[in-house]
């Protein structure tokens, strides 16, 4: 399987599907990158479990596309807190918790 290829293709049915939930106005434009940003953050951490179970040669570990993942997910989810009127606080708290996360898991990984 061309995980190559299977990437683009999601990446492009995100971006078409966020695009048209900002054109029929059932979220606001500004809210479209940070959608795009976190799901694609979601399709990752997918690609982590694929690798995981199949690994490639010469591509990423699991662990690295995991916590990839992760960073995504969380700057998408505090871009999206900021844009529906929370705090920046909120947004700061959800990136330093997965920050702290990644960094346990890391040092626990490590032994």
């Amino acid at each position: 399987m061309d995980r190559n290829m299977l990437s683009v293709g999601v990446f492009l049915i995100i971006f078409v599907v966020t695009l048209l939930l900002g054109a029929f106005s059932l979220v606001d434009w500004g809210l479209v990158p940070p959608m795009v940003i976190f799901l694609c953050g979601c399709w990752v951490l997918v690609m982590a479990g694929m690798q995981s179970s199949t690994p490639q040669k010469y591509g990423y570990r699991s662990f690295t596309l995991f916590a990839w993942g992760l960073i995504l997910i969380a700057v998408g989810g505090a871009w999206l807190l900021y844009g529906f009127g929370y705090n920046y606080l909120y947004s700061l708290a959800l990136i330093l918790l997965v920050v702290g996360a990644l960094a346990i898991v890391a040092a626990i990984r490590k032994k």
